[in-house]
């Protein structure tokens, strides 16, 4: 017999892996405040899990290390996609800068200075 909260777990990190493969800029905060929820929930999990294990719940355990493994990847894809597009927002905002004052970042170093720039 398993446990509910292996169960649970497990349920958890399915979800989570579905959330973590969505990929909509749009509903992004949704998405980060589901992935939040859930990994909260699988650390409370995580303190009603403790040994000892069924065979039922060993074989369980294999099949979430899998997952997990999953769960890494996708969370890891999704943190970049987000650096990617905070990235390229300051990089947007640096090109409307210079667009804006071209000669805003211009090194005088007091030796010559051109009255007509």
């Amino acid at each position: 017999m398993i446990r509910p909260a292996l169960i649970a777990w497990r349920d958890a990190t399915e979800s989570l892996l579905a959330a973590a493969k969505q990929t909509a800029d749009d509903q992004r905060d949704e998405t980060i405040a589901i992935i939040e929820s859930l990994l909260n929930k699988r650390d409370e999990l995580q303190l009603e899990i403790a040994e000892p294990f069924t065979d039922a719940e060993k074989a369980l355990g294999k099949q979430l290390g899998v997952m997990e493994a999953a769960v890494q990847k996708e969370l890891t894809l999704f943190t970049n996609r987000i650096r990617i597009d905070i990235s390229e927002s300051k990089s947007k905002k640096d090109h409307v800068k210079t667009y804006v004052n071209p000669y805003g970042n211009v090194a005088r170093d007091g030796i010559y200075y051109d009255t007509k720039q």
